[in-house]
């Protein structure tokens, strides 16, 4: 994909895939020994960082499939009194805090597999439309998984930081 044109469903689909090779690679190099263990995000666990991506993106992934269906976009999952970032934060660490590992981590691998499901339902000129999803604020849902946009929070926010206490680590 050059600057100038949009991407196919291959393209999209491909980087999907390419997101989540990245995360099973990640998982990997931390390994479920350390999972659990506080430091990537402050007193928060690995398996509590992957709980917020995976919260965040089932936004996400709520908003995109109603869109597929046709159907209006559905009120957030956490409470409605929940309304700062923050606060959505505070409600899923709450709600993911006692589960087990391997739920969480299925739950994230998941994910990767219902996007590119959902990117399959979507015609394709939805996927390069910036006017088709509002919560996407004029950003084309293709060029955005493409261009790293919807993976971004990760990338920018937290990997630094994951990537600071894997090298802290003995």
């Amino acid at each position: 994909m050059t600057s100038t044109t949009m991407p196919t469903k291959g393209e999209v689909l491909a980087a999907i895939d390419r997101e989540r090779q990245a995360w099973e690679d990640l998982l990997a190099e931390i390994g479920e020994a350390r999972m659990l263990e506080p430091g990537p995000m402050g007193d928060w666990s690995f398996k509590d960082l992957t709980a917020h991506l995976t919260g965040w993106r089932a936004r996400w992934l709520q908003r995109l499939e109603a869109a597929a269906n046709g159907q209006p976009e559905p009120p957030p999952v956490w409470p409605a009194n929940r309304t700062t970032d923050d606060e959505i934060n505070a409600w899923i660490h709450e709600i993911n805090e006692d589960r087990l590992l391997g739920e969480v981590i299925g739950e994230s691998r998941e994910s990767f597999a219902r996007l590119a499901e959902i990117v399959q339902m979507l015609p394709d000129e939805a996927l390069n439309d910036p006017g088709r999803f509002p919560w996407l604020e004029g950003q084309a849902l293709g060029p955005a998984l493409v261009n790293g946009g919807y993976f971004g929070h990760f990338h920018e926010e937290h990997e630094p930081d994951v990537r600071r206490w894997l090298a802290a680590q003995p």
